[in-house]
C-alpha cells in the first residue's frame, strides 16, 4: 500500500502539532498516493453501491430489512466487511486508508452507508482491538462475512453527549458466572438487524448499587439473550432506511466471558472507537458530497431557463464551484489524517502490533484531527446538499428527486459520533490538555507570538518561491496560525483554568484550528501534486480550488478570532488587541468570481467532481 514509512511517521505528529510545525508536502498522504490495489478496491465498492445499493434504494428506504441484510451479505462476499478484521478471523487486515476508501465509495445511499459503517467500524472494531482470543474466534468470522451484524450501544436518554454518565448497571451474580445488566440504550444504529451488541454499563456492587463508584465497562451481548429487548424502530427525519431502535435490559444475564476488555476500562474502548467513527464519518461525508454534486450538475446541464442551460448562470456556477472546492479540501484533510494514522500504526514494533494499548496510543494521538474531520466534514456535506436543493429549485424539495433525500440524510452527521458542539469542545480541550502536560509546545508558542505581536511591526517574510501560485495562500495560512495562537493566548490570559467553562470561546478557537488544518491540507496537497509532476490541468484545478477555499477559511478564522478578542477584553486593552488582530488579518483578496467560474466549468464539463 502507498503509505508512509515508519521513519517518516515520526515527522508526522498528531494532536494539533500542525499549529506549531511546518509540514513539507512530501510528508502528507493524499488521494494521488493511492496504490493500484486501493483504486481497485475503490472501484469495487463504488460499483457495488451504484449497481446493487442504489438499485434497491426504494426498498431500503422503506425499511425492508431483508433487502438491507442481503446487501450487507453481498458486501461481505466482496470482502468489504472484512477490511479491518485480522486474517486469522476471515478478515483482510488492510490498512486504514483502504478502509476509509471503502467508506467513501460505499456512501451513495446514506441509509445503507450508515448501516455498513456502523457494522464495520464501531460495531466490529471494539472486538478486533479488545476481544479475547475466544471472543474473536467466536464472533469475528461471522462479522467479517456478513453472517452476523453488529451494533455499538453507548447512548442513553440522559447521557447522549455525556457518555460517562450512563445509568445502565451490571452486577456480578452470586455464583460469579454472569453479569446481570439493567438499563436502557437509545438511538442504537442497526439494532433491528444486529446479532451482536457492544453494550456499555457500569459494574456496581450488588449491595449498594452506587453508580458513582461503578466501573465503566463494555459487554458483548448476543441477540436473543434473555432480558434483552429490542424496541420499536424510530421514524427519523433522514436516513429513514437505517435501523435505529432502543434496547431495554431487564435482568439480562451476560456470561462473565463476554466482558470486553478490562472491567473499569470501558472508556478506552468507547472513546478510541469513536475516534475511528469520526474520521470514517467525515470520509463518508466526502463520498456523499461527491454524489450530491454529480446529481446537481446533471440537473443543471439539462434544465433550461431563459433560453439556456442553468449551468451557464453565474450564481449556479458559484454553488457548483463552492461545492467542488469544499469536497477537495475535505478529501485532502481526510486522507492526510488517515495516512498519518497508518504511518503511526506501522511504527508499532512487530511484537506489539496487535496490542490494543499500543494501537490506542496511536489513535489518541490524532484525537484532535479526528474531531476536526467530523465537525468540518459534516458541515461541508450540509453546505453541498443545501446547494443541491437550491440548484434544483422546486424539484429539490420533492421526494421524486435525490436532492431532497440527500438534504435530510445529511443533517444527522452533525449529531452522530458526538455532536459538533461536543467535538468543538474536545478539539480545544484536548489541545489545552496536551499543552499543560508538555506534549505540545503550545504555551511557549503562544508566548513567543505574544512577544512578537506586542513589538513593533516587522516586514513580512517571503513564505514561498516567487513562482509559487499559492504564495498568497501560504501567507494567509501562516497568519491564520498566528491568529489562532493569538486568540488562544488572549483567552488563556483572561480565563486561565476556567477557560473550559467558556464554551463559546472554546468553540471559536476550535473553528480557527479546524480552518487552519483545512487550508493547510489543501495547500500541501496542491503543492505536492505540482512537485510530483501531476498533469498540469489537475494541478491548476487543485490550485484554483485551494485559492477559492482560502478566502472562506481565512474569513472564518478572522471572524472567530474577533469574537474571542471582543469577549476577552475591553477599553484600551481591546483596542490594542484589535490593532494586532487587524495586522494579522490583513490580506489581498483573490478574484473569487474568476476562480469559481474556472472550477465550475471543469466540473460541468466532466459532470461530476473533477479530481
Amino acid at each position: 500500500m502507498a503509505t508512509m514509512t515508519s521513519s517518516e511517521a515520526a515527522l508526522v505528529r498528531g494532536g494539533g502539532a500542525f499549529l506549531l510545525e511546518e509540514t513539507e508536502p512530501g510528508r502528507v498522504f493524499t488521494p494521488e498516493d493511492f496504490s493500484d490495489e486501493q483504486r481497485q478496491i475503490a472501484g469495487t465498492a463504488a460499483e457495488f453501491a451504484e449497481k446493487e445499493v442504489l438499485a434497491a434504494a426504494d426498498a431500503v428506504e422503506a425499511k425492508d430489512f431483508a433487502v438491507t441484510r442481503a446487501l450487507m451479505k453481498k458486501a461481505g462476499e466482496l470482502g468489504l466487511l472484512a477490511v479491518d478484521v485480522p486474517e486469522e478471523y476471515e478478515g483482510l487486515a488492510l490498512d486504514k486508508v483502504t478502509s476509509a476508501i471503502v467508506a467513501e465509495n460505499i456512501s451513495r445511499l446514506a441509509s445503507f452507508s450508515v448501516a455498513f459503517s456502523a457494522h464495520v467500524g464501531i460495531g466490529t472494531l471494539p472486538l478486533v482491538w479488545y476481544g479475547t482470543e475466544e471472543q474473536k474466534n467466536k464472533y469475528l468470522p461471522k462479522l467479517a462475512t456478513g453472517e452476523w451484524f453488529s451494533s455499538y450501544a453507548l447512548s442513553e436518554s440522559s447521557s447522549g453527549s455525556d457518555a460517562m454518565n450512563i445509568r445502565t448497571r451490571a452486577v456480578l451474580s452470586e455464583d460469579g458466572q454472569h453479569y446481570v445488566l439493567n438499563g436502557e440504550k437509545m438511538w442504537i444504529t442497526n439494532a433491528g438487524i444486529s446479532n451482536l451488541f457492544t453494550i456499555f454499563a457500569k459494574i456496581v456492587d450488588a449491595k449498594d448499587g452506587d453508580l458513582a463508584q461503578g466501573k465503566f465497562s463494555a459487554f458483548l451481548v448476543e441477540r436473543g439473550t434473555p432480558g434483552l429487548t429490542v424496541g420499536a424502530e424510530e421514524h427519523k427525519l433522514g436516513i429513514r432506511g437505517s435501523s435505529t431502535c432502543p434496547l431495554v435490559l431487564t435482568d439480562c444475564k451476560v456470561p462473565v466471558g463476554n466482558l470486553l476488555g478490562e472491567a473499569g476500562k470501558g472508556h478506552h474502548i468507547a472513546f478510541n472507537i469513536l475516534n475511528v467513527g469520526r474520521y470514517k464519518l467525515a470520509v463518508a461525508c466526502v463520498g456523499g458530497a461527491k454524489s450530491s454534486l454529480a446529481s446537481s450538475v446533471g440537473y443543471a446541464k439539462e434544465r433550461k431557463a431563459f433560453g439556456k442551460s442553468i449551468a451557464e448562470f453565474g450564481l449556479i456556477q458559484q454553488k457548483i464551484a463552492e461545492s467542488a472546492a469544499q469536497i477537495y479540501v475535505g478529501e485532502s484533510m481526510c486522507y492526510r489524517t488517515v495516512g498519518a494514522i497508518d504511518a503511526a500504526l506501522a511504527a508499532i514494533p512487530e511484537d506489539k502490533s496487535g496490542d490494543a494499548r499500543e494501537i490506542q496510543k496511536r489513535f489518541e494521538e490524532f484525537a484532535v484531527e479526528c474531531s476536526v474531520l467530523k465537525v468540518w466534514g459534516s458541515e461541508m456535506l450540509g453546505v453541498v446538499t443545501d446547494h443541491g436543493v437550491q440548484i434544483l429549485g422546486g424539484y429539490g424539495y420533492v421526494e421524486d428527486y435525490p436532492a431532497e433525500r440527500a438534504y435530510r440524510d445529511a443533517r444527522i452527521n452533525r449529531i452522530f459520533e458526538g455532536t459538533n458542539e461536543i467535538n468543538r469542545l474536545i478539539i480545544t480541550g484536548f489541545l489545552m490538555k496536551r499543552a499543560m502536560s508538555g506534549q505540545l509546545a503550545l504555551l511557549p508558542a503562544i508566548k513567543a507570538l505574544m512577544d512578537e505581536v506586542m513589538g513593533p511591526p516587522q516586514l513580512s517574510r517571503e513564505m514561498s518561491g516567487a513562482d509559487d501560485l499559492l504564495a498568497r495562500e501560504v501567507q494567509m495560512l501562516a497568519n491564520g496560525k498566528k491568529l489562532a495562537l493569538f486568540a488562544a493566548g488572549v483567552a488563556s490570559q483572561k480565563w486561565m483554568t476556567a477557560l473550559a467553562d467558556e464554551q463559546e470561546v472554546m468553540a471559536a478557537i476550535a473553528d480557527m484550528v479546524s480552518e487552519v488544518y483545512a487550508l493547510e491540507s489543501a495547500v500541501l496537497r496542491a503543492r505536492k501534486m505540482r512537485e510530483a509532476g501531476e498533469k498540469a490541468e489537475r494541478v491548476a484545478l487543485a490550485e484554483a480550488m485551494t485559492q477559492l477555499y482560502a478566502e472562506t477559511a481565512f474569513e472564518r478564522i478572522t471572524s472567530a478570532a474577533r469574537r474571542v478578542v471582543a469577549a476577552a477584553a475591553e477599553g484600551d486593552v481591546l483596542r490594542t488587541q484589535l490593532a494586532i488582530f487587524r495586522r494579522l488579518a490583513k490580506h489581498e483578496p483573490a478574484n473569487g468570481m474568476a476562480l469559481g467560474r474556472k472550477v465550475a466549468a471543469a466540473v460541468i464539463a466532466k459532470g461530476r467532481y473533477i479530481l
